[in-house]
């Protein structure tokens, strides 16, 4: 490798010196060694100019942009990573309200369940005592009215046979007598109907 290397300069010299002193001959002020040292001179001079405002100026404000840039990135990838933070926890922190809402909806939907509940079952219990205080009560007046029934029907029966017979015969009968008779009708036809 060195070799090749090695022969490759040397024949780029014997070529670029051949070139040269053929560019002499040939009128080619450039590259005539008389005009070499002025060549050198300026090429330094510029050079040397274009070095020092490439270092003092231009580089400078490229390297400044650069670190300005990089701390902007920085900047903002440290606000990116701080608002993601927040973000989750916010996140979190909405889905435990969520849950505990969720939580707190069940109990009192429970509860008012409940209340229902109990609500329903007291006044079923006080309709329940209403009705069978109704109950009792209609009972008590059926049976006051099967008791007072017989002297009722009694009486009613005995004006209307009264009634009757004052039409049929055209005569009042005595009422003692009607009555006799309803009564002995009634206890032996009337017992089986006001037993039930």
């Amino acid at each position: 490798m060195i070799k090749k290397i090695f022969f490759q300069l040397i024949f780029f010299n014997l070529f670029f010196f051949r070139e040269v002193f053929a560019a002499e001959s040939g009128g080619m002020p450039q590259l005539n060694p008389e005009f070499w040292i002025s060549q050198i001179f300026w090429l330094t001079l510029t050079f040397g100019i274009l070095y020092i405002v490439l270092s003092k100026l231009i580089l400078p404000k490229i390297s400044s942009n650069l670190e300005l840039r990089k701390s902007q990135i920085q900047d903002n990838i440290e606000a990116a990573d701080k608002q993601r933070e927040s973000s989750e926890t916010k996140l979190k922190e909405y889905e435990n309200i969520v849950l505990k809402s969720k939580l707190e909806a069940k109990n009192i939907l429970g509860e008012a369940k409940e209340n229902a509940l109990k609500e329903i079952n007291a006044k079923k219990d006080t309709l329940d005592k209403q009705i069978d205080e109704e109950i009792k009560k209609a009972e008590q007046e059926i049976s006051v009215l099967k008791k007072s029934a017989p002297d009722k029907i009694n009486k009613i029966a005995k004006e209307t046979v009264s009634e009757i017979l004052k039409k049929l015969i055209g005569a009042e009968i005595n009422n003692s007598s009607i009555s006799a008779i309803v009564d002995d009708m009634s206890k032996k036809n009337g017992d089986k109907y006001y037993d039930n």
